[in-house]
């Protein structure tokens, strides 16, 4: 377990950001706005790609799409293995540069996107908003959650927007759902449930059928800053191109799938940390090398008196359907918004949704906040109070304990050392993130 350092502690006053208005005491105020430079309207915003791999490549197909209608100047794209920095830089433009520090020098650049392994998210997020570049940051927020709560306290200081890439936050059906829930349309809720399900083929989640054990390093590749904070070890292909299945790089199943899902319920239900976690599961189909579970379920119990159950498996892909249960009512994510039903199941309330789970919408997003300061889709409390559970989780599975959330020292530590309420509990403290 790698316990996080205590940031301050500050006053248990009042939640600053719940002037936004209209949000409970147990709540956080996702809508909060970055108070960092705001744009012209029309001004033209300078971007570039850090990590031009398969999520990066994505980020670089998108950002070129919107170059033209959303009037920005794409400034370049950086990786570390130099020929896929050409490549992208050749679809995107501007410059193809593998050190990510040079494309941070650079003034004509207003915010970048960070699209590496997660292990690297942490710094080189941290080294933009030194820079004092904005931040779009692909999921996980970072790898750990000590390194959370170090980009929490930078963005704030700094009051630099970070954008992170759970892009159905730019689906409004999780607002929506706040909205009613807060209206008393399903009672107080009490659980919810969702899933990330897969069935992969006999190769295992996240492998390449195609990749030999001698694949030799390109030339071009600098696996020195590729390994980054990661153990040094020799070049190894399985480590570079398979990366999700080691804990040096990733939390697979949680970090990776996961929190696409519990991030959906946390915003719905404006839920911060968990009070307690327990993750289970465990290489059962692939004992191949990988050091994460190929198959994983995780239950997450919140301060306000409810729960939340995930499940995970990566052997068979039938689901469980996405809800919310409340004592008066049932809220049912589909397809096309949500529906939510009484016991005799008639309906309370439906909704429609507007926009998506899109990567284009969310760059928007980001890009309209700068310019015309519309609160972020995903800011960086979302982001990290994703970061919690599922760090939470795979530590639970690792240790074989169940993990609680210290509020004073700003840590996981195990369940069983903390005296934790069983009744509903107010949190006042921001840092809480509950």
């Amino acid at each position: 377990m790698q316990p996080a350092s205590p940031l301050p502690k500050k006053p248990h006053t009042r939640r600053r950001f719940l002037a936004t208005g209209g949000v409970a005491a147990t709540s956080v105020a996702w809508t909060a706005a970055s108070y960092g430079r705001i744009f012209g309207a029309n001004e033209r915003l300078g971007v570039a790609v850090i990590g031009a791999g398969g999520m990066g490549g994505g980020h670089i197909r998108a950002l070129k799409k919107l170059t033209e209608p959303n009037n920005l100047n794409p400034v370049g794209v950086v990786d570390v293995w130099k020929t896929r920095a050409e490549s992208g830089a050749e679809v995107l433009g501007g410059r193809a540069l593998t050190d990510h520090r040079a494309v941070l020098d650079l003034s004509e650049v207003d915010y970048v996107t960070v699209a590496v392994p997660e292990h690297s998210h942490a710094q080189i997020t941290l080294d933009a908003l030194d820079a004092g570049k904005a931040v779009y940051c692909e999921k996980p927020l970072t790898h750990t959650i000590e390194q959370g709560l170090k980009v929490l306290e930078r963005q704030r200081s700094t009051g630099i927007a970070v954008q992170v890439g759970v892009q159905s936050m730019s689906d409004d059906s999780y607002s929506r759902a706040a909205k009613a829930i807060d209206e008393g349309v399903i009672g107080q809720v009490v659980q919810a449930q969702i899933e990330y399900v897969r069935r992969y083929g006999e190769q295992g989640p996240w492998r390449r059928p195609d990749l030999s054990d001698d694949e030799p390093q390109p030339a071009d590749l600098d696996w020195d800053t590729w390994l980054g904070t990661a153990p040094a070890i020799d070049w190894n292909p399985h480590h570079y191109f398979e990366w999700r299945n080691y804990a040096a790089y990733s939390g697979g199943i949680c970090t990776d799938l996961f929190i696409h899902r519990i991030t959906r319920i946390l915003k719905a239900c404006k839920l911060g940390a968990p009070r307690r976690v327990v993750g289970m599961g465990g290489i059962w189909q692939w004992p191949d090398g990988r050091d994460l579970p190929d198959n994983f379920e995780m239950i997450c119990e919140y301060p306000r008196g409810m729960t939340v159950y995930v499940l995970g498996t990566m052997s068979n892909r039938v689901g469980i359907d996405h809800l919310i249960r409340g004592y008066r009512g049932t809220l049912y994510f589909t397809r096309s918004g949500w529906v939510a039903k009484d016991k005799d199941d008639r309906v309370l309330a439906t909704h429609e949704k507007a926009g998506g789970e899109d990567i284009e919408l969310h760059h928007g997003n980001l890009q309209r906040h700068l310019r015309e300061g519309e609160p972020l889709n995903c800011p960086v409390e979302l982001g990290l109070a994703g970061v919690l559970s599922v760090c939470m989780a795979n530590e639970s599975w690792r240790s074989g304990r169940m993990m609680a959330w210290d509020r004073d020292a700003r840590r996981m530590v195990p369940a069983d050392s903390m005296n934790t309420s069983h009744e509903p509990e107010t949190v006042d403290d921001e840092l809480a993130l509950s």
